[in-house]
C-alpha cells in the first residue's frame, strides 16, 4: 500500500474514532462502529481505484511513447543468402515489419556464399549464412553476426528400418564406401545419397564437421532445403541432410551414436551437427543503417530471442 493510502486510511480512522466516541456518548455504539467500517472501506476503495488509473495512465503513456517511437523509424532492410535461414528469416521479417510498420524488409535465398559475396558487394544490407564465413570473406570486411544456433538433421524416406548411425558409418555412406543399407542392418535396398549444391552453407557444415569436403559421392546435388526434403521423403533408400527445424513427418530424423537431434543435445554438446546462423555485414552493425542495427537490437531483446526459438533453432547466449 502507498504511503498516500496510509495517510488517508489513519485519517479516515482519526475521523471516525471521534465520531464514535461522539455516538458512543449518546449510546449508539453499534451505528458508530458500522459508520466507521463504512467510512474506511469507502477511503482504500476510492484510493485503490485511483491508484489503478494512475498505473494504467502510466502504461498509456509508455505505450504511445514506444509506438510513436516505432513508427519515427523508417527505411528498408534487404537480406539474401541461405536457402535453410528462411523460415527463421521470413519470420524476423514479417515479425519486426509488424513492430515497426515504417520499415521494409525483403529477403531472398540464393545461397551462402552468394549471400555473403552480395553483401560484400553492396546489394543487400546484409548477407545470411548458414556456416561461419571465410577467412577470406572476413578479409574483404565481412563481419560474422551469429545470431542462432541450428541443428543439421539426417534423414532417410519414412520406409527405412535403419534409425541409427554412427559418425564413421554416416562418413562411409557419404564418402560411397557403404552403398547399401543391408550393410547397416537394413533391408537389401540401394542408398541414394541427396546432398547440397556447391556453395550451400549447409554442405559446408555438414562436410566440414564431417571431415569429407569434397570427398562425397552424391547421386543427387539439390538447390534447396526444401527440395532435399521433398527427394528423400519420395525416393526409397534415400539419404540427406536438412536444417532442423523443417523438419516434418514425411521423413526420419535419424539418431547419431544413438542421440537425438534436438535443441537439448545441441546445447549439451552430445548431437554433434550443428553450425551457426550468420547474419554477415559489410562492416561492424555499428556502422549500418538505423534500421539495420534496430533489427539487430530486435534479436537481442527478450522478444527477438522469443521468435529465434520459436522456428526451432537455439537462443545466443
Amino acid at each position: 500500500m502507498k504511503k498516500n493510502t496510509v495517510k488517508k486510511l489513519i485519517t479516515a480512522i482519526g475521523v471516525s474514532a471521534l465520531m464514535l466516541a461522539s455516538l458512543t456518548g449518546c449510546g449508539s455504539t453499534e451505528e458508530a462502529a458500522a459508520e466507521t467500517t463504512e467510512v474506511v472501506e469507502e477511503t482504500v476503495a476510492e484510493d485503490a481505484a485511483t491508484e489503478v488509473a494512475e498505473a494504467e495512465e502510466t502504461v498509456a503513456e509508455e505505450t504511445t511513447e514506444e509506438t510513436a517511437e516505432n513508427t519515427d523509424l523508417s527505411g528498408t532492410i534487404t537480406m539474401a543468402g541461405s536457402t535453410s535461414m528462411e523460415k527463421f528469416a521470413n519470420a524476423l521479417a514479417e515479425s519486426f515489419m509488424a513492430k515497426y510498420p515504417g520499415v521494409t524488409v525483403t529477403a531472398e535465398f540464393t545461397g551462402s556464399s552468394a549471400g555473403v559475396e552480395s553483401v560484400l558487394a553492396g546489394s543487400v544490407d546484409i548477407g545470411n549464412s548458414s556456416r561461419n564465413l571465410k577467412d577470406e570473406e572476413v578479409a574483404n570486411g565481412a563481419v560474422e553476426n551469429i545470431v542462432a544456433i541450428d541443428g543439421i538433421a539426417v534423414v532417410t524416406d519414412a520406409a527405412n528400418t535403419v534409425t541409427n548411425l554412427t559418425k564413421d558409418q554416416l562418413i562411409s555412406i557419404y564418402t560411397g564406401e557403404i552403398k547399401n543399407w543391408s550393410e547397416l542392418g537394413g533391408e537389401d535396398l540401394a542408398i541414394v545419397v541427396v546432398g547440397r549444391e556447391a556453395g550451400s552453407g549447409t554442405r559446408g557444415a555438414f562436410e566440414e564437421i564431417l571431415g569429407i569436403e569434397d570427398a562425397c559421392a552424391y547421386a543427387n546435388e539439390l538447390d534447396s532445403t526444401g527440395a532435399v526434403m521433398a527427394k528423400v521423403a519420395s525416393t526409397p533408400g534415400a539419404i540427406g541432410y536438412v536444417s532442423l527445424d523443417v523438419l516434418d513427418d514425411t521423413v526420419i530424423a535419424l539418431t547419431l551414436d544413438d542421440v537425438e537431434p534436438s535443441a537439448e543435445t545441441i546445447k549439451s554438446g552430445e548431437y554433434f551437427l550443428s553450425r551457426p546462423f550468420v547474419m554477415a555485414t559489410n562492416g561492424e552493425i555499428a556502422e549500418q543503417s538505423e534500421a539495420v542495427q534496430a533489427l539487430f537490437d530486435y534479436l537481442q531483446s527478450d522478444e527477438g530471442k522469443e521468435l529465434v526459438a520459436s522456428v526451432g533453432l537455439i537462443v545466443v547466449d
